[in-house]
């Protein structure tokens, strides 16, 4: 049986793929514990698939190919689908996770926990474009969601299997994954963990995440808040339009009744008005509400959010 399952997403990392199978192996065959490696490859368009096809024939490897790029989120999705072990450890591929940290996480989640998340405490990134955002998200996020982490963005996490049972993927959620988990009573903990500047590949990861990352924590809340009664969502907003716009319009009635000059400006600012009940606070709502049907979507027909073109066991590999 299956105890641990390695889950790595890949996506232009051709140069990677070959020492980091390395490293994770030396790390593996340390611990005294049955493993799988599981590598997705999302829609490469460098030659990271072929150097995956050519990792030495191994039972403890596989490699799912999907038709395009997805995501970081859909590939971890893959990866858990196609996974048998009772605890899932992601990490990214561009080898600046190390996989010496994976027994740590263990350890840690032998305590007692059902989800432990690494901090990349020495984080080898620039500051401006990189560390300081993430800074400023991570408090953002721990502050919204009530789970305070110090670098939610570290995809290196080790999960119990039923953690994701609470709740399935979508989106971009691998940045939430630990405040969704906690949503379904799960118990948190983190260490800190090494990092290594990159040396090969680029980066996925630049400065407009920062409006994704406002909408998903948008998202979050309402599902933490209203996802059993969206009515309070929905009419919450719609009753302070209607007071604000009960005070607004006497006010502007009188205004135009006892001065002149504002009798031409009256039409637009009617329509500003309008404009700001049913385009702002309508567009939010309706966009909240497309997303939860979405969903709704995807779960009744038990449809995945990615499609795979194949899977390759290298046991199999010449």
């Amino acid at each position: 049986m299956i105890q641990i399952s390695i889950i790595i997403p890949l996506y232009n990392e051709e140069a990677n793929v070959v020492p980091l199978h390395r490293q994770i192996r030396q790390a593996l065959e340390a611990c005294d514990l049955s493993y799988e490696i599981i590598y997705v490859d999302d829609g490469s368009t460098d030659k990271t698939f072929a150097q995956l096809s050519c990792l030495p024939p191994s039972d403890h490897t596989r490699i799912i190919q999907l038709r395009r790029n997805y995501g970081q989120t859909a590939a971890i999705a893959a990866g858990i689908a196609h996974s048998s072990g009772n605890i899932l450890i992601c990490m990214d591929g561009d080898l600046q996770n190390d996989p010496r940290d994976i027994p740590r996480l263990l350890l840690k989640l032998e305590e007692g926990y059902d989800l432990v998340s690494g901090w990349r405490r020495k984080r080898k990134d620039a500051f401006l474009h990189r560390r300081l955002p993430s800074w400023l998200a991570n408090k953002l996020i721990s502050r919204v969601t009530g789970v305070a982490l110090h670098d939610y963005g570290c995809t290196l996490k080790a999960y119990r299997r039923e953690v994701f049972e609470h709740f399935r993927l979508y989106g971009e959620m691998h940045r939430l994954l630990p405040a969704y988990a906690a949503l379904g009573g799960a118990a948190i903990a983190e260490i800190e963990v090494a990092h290594h500047p990159r040396h090969s590949g680029r980066s996925k990861y630049g400065l407009t995440r920062i409006a994704k990352v406002l909408l998903d924590l948008m998202m979050f809340k309402f599902t933490q808040k209203y996802a059993t009664r969206p009515l309070h969502a929905f009419a919450t907003p719609g009753l302070v339009s209607l007071v604000l716009s009960g005070m607004l319009l006497p006010f502007f009635v009188v205004r135009r009744m006892t001065s002149p000059q504002a009798r031409s400006s009256f039409p637009y600012v009617i329509l500003m008005l309008f404009f700001f009940i049913a385009c702002g606070v309508g567009s939010l709502m309706l966009g909240l509400l497309a997303e939860m049907m979405m969903r709704v979507y995807y779960e009744a027909q038990e449809k995945p959010i990615y499609a795979v073109r194949r899977t390759i066991s290298t046991a199999v590999c010449g």
